[in-house]
């Protein structure tokens, strides 16, 4: 019992650890609006494309001219929204 009540509280304080740690980012709607205006080509990775994903540096991330604080690029015929410098997914446009 002892056993299962301490793996339980480290569950728990594991969980905890990383929902703190996820943060949500409102994108604007005139920056996803935009992205979904361009006409870009599309390129191919191999991993799953979710939020928080890194992409690797050697997918271009394009600028959107009104708002430096976000990126975008097609990945395998999705849109996304990332944060242009670090590469990670913000946003997939649907």
């Amino acid at each position: 019992m002892k056993a299962l009540t301490i793996a339980a509280v480290a569950a728990l304080f594991v969980t905890g650890t990383a929902v703190a740690q996820t943060a949500v980012v409102t994108v604007p709607g005139e920056v996803r609006t935009y992205v979904t205006e361009q006409d870009v080509p599309p390129a191919t990775y191999d991993g799953d494309v979710v939020v928080g994903t890194e992409l690797p540096s050697s997918i271009e991330i394009h600028t959107i001219p009104s708002n430096d604080a976000y990126g975008y690029t097609v990945i395998n015929k999705q849109r996304v929204i990332v944060d242009p410098h670090t590469h990670r997914v913000i946003e997939i446009v649907r």
